[in-house]
């Protein structure tokens, strides 16, 4: 003989939720801080801008909807940067939606980004980074990166001078990742 038992929620003795689920077999949680959902986006081509203002990378987002307001979204991203310039370099930040997430320093007169510098257009600088977003939110939420050069043209995946006869001059690719982290 077989037993079926149904429930929506399953909990421990303190009341905290464990497993919950959608109804159509779907687990909607499991808690422990197990990731939950995994989103992630790869740009394999060139992008360039020589705006003043912070520029939305082309192609280098990723969305992705918390199952809970109280889960966490760690986010991981590599980019390959560079200018057209060798005398100048290239400011990097982190968004969700239209809000900066990283660095986001309020340190007045000061322009918060990362910024990497080259001194060589032939060559790109690769900026890797990690940050645990808390957002509250259950909504659909897209992270981003910006750039913008500090003076001259800013370049993502390929060399400042983009001059394939440079033995060292060079393509890469960038990408953003995206983790749900359950409470």
């Amino acid at each position: 003989m077989s037993s079926t038992l149904k429930v929506d929620i399953l909990q421990d003795s303190g009341g905290n939720n464990l497993v919950t689920s959608d109804g159509n077999g779907v687990v909607t949680a499991a808690g422990f801080g197990k990731i939950g959902q995994v989103k992630s986006t790869e740009k394999n081509n060139d992008f360039t801008t020589a705006s003043s203002s912070y520029t939305d990378v082309t192609g280098l987002s990723v969305s992705i909807t918390p199952t809970s307001t109280s889960s966490k979204i760690l986010v991981m991203f590599s980019i390959s940067v560079s200018n057209t310039s060798s005398t100048q370099g290239t400011f990097i930040r982190l968004m969700r939606d239209s809000t900066e997430i990283a660095p986001a320093r309020s340190d007045s007169n000061y322009d918060s980004a990362w910024h990497k510098f080259y001194g060589d257009t032939n060559i790109t600088n690769v900026m890797a980074y990690q940050f645990l977003d808390s957002p509250s939110s259950s909504s659909a939420l897209s992270y981003k990166l910006q750039i913008k050069p500090q003076g001259s043209t800013a370049t993502v995946n390929r060399s400042g001078s983009n001059n394939a006869s440079q033995a060292y001059s060079h393509k890469s690719s960038s990408s953003i990742t995206v983790m749900e982290v359950l409470p």
